[in-house]
């Protein structure tokens, strides 16, 4: 039997139809010599500081920094998660042969190596390698299975980043808290996560401690365009006077006009950097509900696969373009021009294997779904119209200068006229930034000369600009270096800080703690951030570029260029400088603010105890609905009847069929004798919904719903039928026995 592992149960699901293993079991799918089965996330993780001895169950700076021998995994204290694992370590050990069907990236692989190392796994692995969940996708890549050791480096670079951040996590928290927390509050210290914040910090300070220095410039009007005074900035009102005197009642004389043709390529494919970057502008949505958004589109087979940091697609998928094309709908006037052109482009900017690691930029499938979210219509445009772009002719510009003369001194002014607009044509019913705005300059002859409207404009100096969260991805991905050229970010990304998949978590992490916060778009330090940042004294914890730099060698791990213990070795002696100078350093206090957590945790706790009065206030005069004398009180594990002493035994309990029931619903239950749809109840191992009933005799009674023609939720090969009292399968002369009755009783 082959044991294909996916990374959840809906990709599972999706395989297992596939392939033919249709027969649902506990945990898993079964059929046609398959075995299905998944993992939710991380089921197994690194072992904690206590796990390994018992005197770093405490928080002590004698015992820091921590560094065991050797590292070990564990799985997850959940009972969910210990369910699934037992699953399929019984699987694993009886599997001829484990197929990695996880997600294809550096996570997955390390997700699904741990889960086979703490099952003792002997059994020869193949690994399946998709860029996209459709059917055809799925079937290629069963075609063309991959030897499990193909993916050992991407496995070593997984794991060195998950113990690289666990050194540094696990002691530079505690070292800092114990140095600097109050009142047990965690002060988190992390790899990627601290040069984040010293990024946004050490932006803040700049901007706070900026003293804006005034300067003068001289403009001037003719024939409705702009000229500006080449000798540029003035520092001195009288000197700029002084021009502006000689300019005045003088004509402007025409001098070199400069035309340059050019040509401007299509924006390049998207990565997922880039894409959360043009959300952010754009719908000002966040990194994380961008990453969330493009990974649902990815899961409903629309897109490809997100967490990739590369611009380009592989001369392979080439061949694949004109029936993509050909069947995204909606998009027909701009797709049937390169259909109907003949050959379509194919360029350097977009097809470049030498520019491919794991998986190629984030394009359409072909597949369409009518079902999209308002934010998933959104980001998928974005995707379609990228992918569209980049098969059109470049744009063709002119570029005029126009030099201009005023006594002696020197004007100039510049515009660009679009003379062809080829892909520009794909997004021109877009608005446009404010600073796109094509100046489109009149006709000018050399020589020709005229009066004009000098003006002397007093300006400042600005300072930088706050981050948002699209320029802070930005300057993750470049290592803070500010870089507008696409070609040069290219060429920075090996010294980015994070992956692409995590930077929306770390951001996300840092709103959590309470180290920043959002006003309007602009990410704030707060005052807890700004001063954790300035109490650390060691740069490499807190600098953007050398953390780049560990990027980059995790990199070169994965492509087999630098050996894991050489990186261990580095981040090992880099803990240890780090906590022996936090050890040394003079105590400072730092403020404490409750982080994100906390404040939930409180929050959800003062509304659940709001929740629970006003559910007693509301059943304090709902009648019972057996005896009619009595009101309903809530007891310990059911609601009852005040009148139960003189003998109506009247209840509704808190749980039914496994499903928790709220106040709301007891209490409309209570009053209308009957409940709204409540999904999850649990009836032979089978999730179901339904309303709840009282009858006649105040019996409760559980109406199940299920959707005709469905699929059957025991074989999931059939369709679901209404009978006469009960719902059956249309599988059953396959020996599918599910039935569902109308009506359930529910015992009290």
């Amino acid at each position: 039997m082959k044991l294909c592992i996916a990374e959840k149960p809906s990709v599972a699901r999706e395989i297992a139809q596939i392939i033919g293993a249709k027969t649902r079991r506990d945990g898993y799918f079964e059929g046609n010599g398959y075995q299905v089965s998944w993992t939710f996330g991380h089921l197994c993780t690194l072992k904690e500081p206590h796990d390994y001895t018992d005197k770093w169950k405490y928080w002590d700076m004698r015992y820091l920094p921590m560094i065991p021998p050797r590292f070990a995994i564990k799985v997850i204290e959940d009972s969910g998660v210990q369910k699934q694992f037992g699953i399929l370590e019984k699987l694993i050990s009886e599997a001829q042969e484990i197929i990695n069907c996880g997600d294809a990236g550096q996570e997955g692989e390390l997700i699904q190596r741990w889960v086979l190392t703490k099952a003792i796994n002997k059994a020869p692995v193949k690994r399946l390698w998709i860029s996209s969940l459709t059917e055809e996708a799925i079937r290629e890549g069963f075609e063309k299975l991959h030897e499990g050791e193909e993916f050992d480096k991407l496995y070593e670079a997984g794991s060195a980043r998950a113990i690289g951040d666990w050194l540094l996590g696990m002691n530079a928290t505690r070292a800092y808290t114990l140095k600097y927390g109050q009142n047990k509050q965690v002060l988190s210290i992390g790899r990627v996560q601290t040069p984040t914040l010293a990024m946004i910090v050490e932006r803040q300070l700049e901007i706070e401690n900026f003293k804006p220095v005034p300067y003068w410039e001289i403009k001037t009007i003719y024939r409705d365009t702009v000229f500006s005074a080449t000798s540029g900035r003035f520092q001195k009102p009288e000197d700029a006077q002084t021009v502006l005197q000689e300019i005045s009642g003088i004509d402007l004389y025409i001098g070199n006009i400069e035309t340059k043709n050019s040509s401007e390529h299509p924006p390049r494919l998207f990565d997922l950097t880039s894409l959360q970057i043009e959300c952010n502008r754009k719908f000002s949505m966040s990194a994380d509900d961008t990453l969330r958004t493009i990974q649902s589109l990815y899961e409903k087979k629309v897109t490809t696969y997100p967490r990739v940091d590369t611009t380009f697609l592989s001369d392979d998928i080439y061949k694949k373009v004109p029936a993509t094309l050909k069947n995204m709908k909606g998009y027909e006037s701009l797709t049937q021009p390169i259909l109907e052109a003949g050959k379509i482009r194919k360029s350097k900017k977009v097809f470049d294997n030498k520019k491919i690691t794991d998986h190629h930029a984030i394009i359409p499938t072909g597949q369409n779904r009518i079902d999209l979210s308002d934010a998933e219509r959104k980001v998928f445009d974005l995707v379609c119209k990228r992918f569209i772009a980049v098969f059109y002719p470049d744009c063709k510009v002119a570029n005029t200068s126009v030099e201009a003369k005023i006594a002696q001194h020197d004007f100039k002014t510049t515009g660009k006229q679009i003379l062809e607009p080829g892909w520009r044509v794909v997004f021109q019913n877009e608005d446009k930034d404010d600073n796109s705005e094509d100046r489109i300059l009149p006709a000018f002859t050399k020589g020709e000369h005229g009066p004009h409207q000098p003006d002397l404009q007093e300006k400042q100096t600005q300072p930088p600009q706050y981050f948002t969260e699209a320029t802070l991805l930005r300057a993750m991905e470049t290592a803070g270096k500010n870089m507008d050229d696409e070609e040069l970010r290219e060429l920075m990304k090996e010294n980015g800080i994070g992956r692409p998949s995590t930077r929306a978590n770390i951001i996300e992490t840092l709103f959590r703690r309470r180290y920043i916060q959002k006003e309007r778009k602009r990410l704030v330090a707060t005052p807890t951030g700004v001063e954790l940042i300035q109490s650390i004294e060691n740069d490499l914890l807190k600098s953007a570029e050398l953390t780049g730099q560990w990027e980059r060698k995790l990199r070169q791990i994965e492509s087999g260029e630098v050996e894991i213990a050489q990186f261990m070795d580095e981040m090992k002696t880099m803990v240890s400088e780090v906590i022996n100078q936090v050890k040394s350093s003079p105590r400072r206090q730092i403020t404490i603010l409750e982080d994100e957590e906390t404040l939930k945790a409180r929050a959800k706790e003062e509304a659940k105890q709001q929740k629970k009065e006003a559910a007693q206030n509301a059943a304090d005069n709902i009648e019972c609905p057996k005896c009619g004398k009595g009101k309903l009180l809530k007891g310990n594990s059911a609601w009852g009847c005040s009148e139960w002493k003189a003998g109506c035994r009247f209840t509704i309990p808190f749980a039914m069929y496994e499903k928790q029931l709220t106040d709301k619903q007891v209490i409309t239950l209570a009053t209308k004798k009957k409940s709204p749809v409540i999904k999850g109840f649990s009836y032979n191992d089978l999730k179901i919904d339904g309303k709840l009933i009282l009858n006649e005799n105040s019996e409760l009674i559980l109406q199940t719903e299920i959707k005709d023609d469905s699929s059957c939720p025991k074989c999931n090969v059939g369709k679901i039928v209404k009978g006469k009292t009960a719902y059956g399968c249309t599988n059953f002369k396959s020996g599918c026995d599910f039935r569902m009755p109308f009506e359930i009783a529910v015992s009290s």
